[in-house]
């Protein structure tokens, strides 16, 4: 797709994060693959602020070309596109359950079905590490094996789709997720999906949407 359309997707993206409470102020980052490595939102900038020329485009060997520098998570990113093909576009939000829950640095068991929407029987929650250092992308790249989504301790939410449409989309569903199980535990320990029926869900997620 044209870098310019991309580039244009993305200041899109940005701004529906804020309007959707996914983010507030410049927290939080999203990028999109492109045929010269990937385009990602500038670090220190809110979305409502930028213009699609401030999108940073990134080479895979980590360095970069434009009038802005990347997001400080640019690691993460570069990281993910290598180790996962699938992904074309990857969102980070500190949004409020979610990060509620990384806070607690425990994984999200299989209380809900729809947990199997991100690939497993539950959501890992990556070990803690400072922002935007090696580190916290090999613990994120870890969490996401044979996963769409994870939690990053005491910091937010990772999530990667096929587009930026589609990634967005998957991050409210996961921070819907992350509101139900919050809720959820305030009325006591949940009833957890054992393995055989988180299984049989898998399976039947196989052809969703396509009937």
């Amino acid at each position: 797709m044209n870098e310019n359309v991309l580039r244009e997707g993305l200041i899109v993206t940005a701004r529906a994060m804020l309007d959707k409470g996914l983010n507030t102020g410049t927290s939080g980052n999203v990028s999109v693959r492109c045929n010269r490595g990937f385009l990602i939102t500038p670090t220190g900038r809110s979305g409502e602020d930028c213009r699609p020329e401030e999108m940073s485009l990134m080479a895979m060997d980590g360095s970069w070309q434009g009038i802005c520098a990347p997001s400080s998570e640019w690691r993460i990113h570069r990281d993910l596109y290598a180790a996962r093909p699938e992904a074309g576009a990857i969102l980070h939000a500190h949004s409020p359950f979610a990060t509620a829950l990384a806070c607690q640095g425990q994984n999200i068991p299989a209380f809900h079905y729809m947990i199997a929407r991100f690939g497993g029987a539950d959501i890992r929650c990556a070990p803690y590490a400072t922002f935007g250092t090696q580190d916290l992308s090999s613990n994120a790249i870890g969490a996401l094996e044979g996963r769409s989504a994870c939690l990053l301790a005491n910091h937010g939410m990772i999530v990667f789709g096929r587009d930026l449409r589609h990634t967005l989309a998957l991050a409210l569903e996961f921070e819907t997720l992350c509101q139900q199980y919050y809720r959820t535990c305030l009325l006591g320990a949940p009833q957890i999906l054992d393995d055989a029926q988180m299984a049989e869900v898998m399976q039947r997620f196989r052809t969703y949407g396509q009937g």
